[in-house]
């Protein structure tokens, strides 16, 4: 292993959670390398707006929040690839990461990412993804300008998504499977005043209906049984997120969701290998608690490399 592919601390994900864990690292003079499979910013990135982020008070979109913290933590000498993580190997005082990339050792690691949007599994989702089955309005919204869409969700994604899509839809369907949304209050309210958008409440999607474009959505109530078809364009799915930590089975502590049991130093059982963010246990899935999350990692990974001599 080269001294150029060998670093004190490996950050996995290049969300609020770790590039504030990069810019604590860094500036606390570790040799610091991030890996990040998608977008700078993380799921972040997607956000049209970000409002509840301190600082801006006018708010911010996800994609420039999740810029500038990358700009700000490079500016003290933080090192970004982007590659897949495919394994992570303890050893005694340095990790082997392997990526699609090469190999890199690391005294410690902070894992601080890798959740993808949870799909239905329902026939044809797959199929029928980019062609009218989308997982981000901000990017698909345009596409269906002036038309019906179907948002599947009830939190505070599914809720801004579908404000979003108001923008620009005629008419946009909110299904969820249970009688009241998760939503933070703000957008709840946002959302019962806005006229076009419209809730079918304790439904399930079944099927997607369509050969080679969506044409309409299978429901079911899940109280009475009765099944419906409703036409739309598009449909928006958000119905949370599935921690892509497969491989850390055996290697650290997940709970039956597969996320990541820490403390509260963000520190796991396996020495050397800290976790924080929405990847972690308990999370409050929200920007603010990532980093917060973030930077008490990097101060716990400092105190462990230094004491690691």
């Amino acid at each position: 292993m080269t001294m150029d592919k060998a670093y004190d601390v490996v950050i996995i994900g290049g969300g609020p959670a770790g590039l504030t864990a990069g810019l604590y690292a860094t500036r606390a003079g570790l040799k610091t390398l991030l890996i990040e499979k998608g977008v700078i910013g993380g799921q972040i990135a997607n956000a049209e707006l970000v409002e509840n982020y301190p600082g801006f008070p006018d708010g911010i979109s996800g994609f420039e929040l999740g810029q500038l913290m990358h700009q700000q933590a490079m500016r003290y000498g933080l090192e970004t690839i982007g590659a897949e993580v495919v394994a992570l190997e303890p050893g005694g005082k340095t990790r082997l990461v392997r990526t699609s990339d090469g190999e890199y050792v690391a005294r410690a690691v902070i894992i601080a990412g890798g959740s993808e949007l949870s799909k239905l599994g329902i026939p044809r989702e797959e199929r029928l993804t980019g062609k009218g089955v989308s997982y981000c309005a901000t990017c698909d919204g345009p596409l269906f300008k002036d038309k019906t869409v179907a948002v599947v969700g009830g939190g505070d994604a599914a809720i801004t998504e579908a404000l979003v899509l108001a923008k620009l839809c005629s008419k946009i369907f909110v299904i969820h499977r249970r009688n009241q949304l998760r939503a933070s209050r703000i957008l709840q309210e946002r959302a019962f005043a806005e006229p076009r958008i419209e809730f079918i409440w304790d439904t399930v999607v079944d099927e997607i209906i369509g050969d080679e474009r969506l044409e309409a959505l299978k429901t079911r109530n899940v109280k009475t049984g009765e099944v419906s078809t409703l036409n739309v364009s598009a449909v928006f799915i958000y119905i949370g997120f599935s921690p892509n930590t497969g491989y850390l089975k055996g290697l650290v502590p997940l709970d039956s969701a597969g996320l990541v049991i820490t403390n509260e130093r963000m520190e796991t059982t396996t020495p050397g290998i800290f976790a924080c963010g929405d990847i972690r246990h308990n999370s409050a899935k929200q920007a603010i608690t990532a980093a917060g999350d973030g930077a008490t990692a990097a101060m716990a990974t400092e105190r462990f490399v230094r004491e690691q001599g």
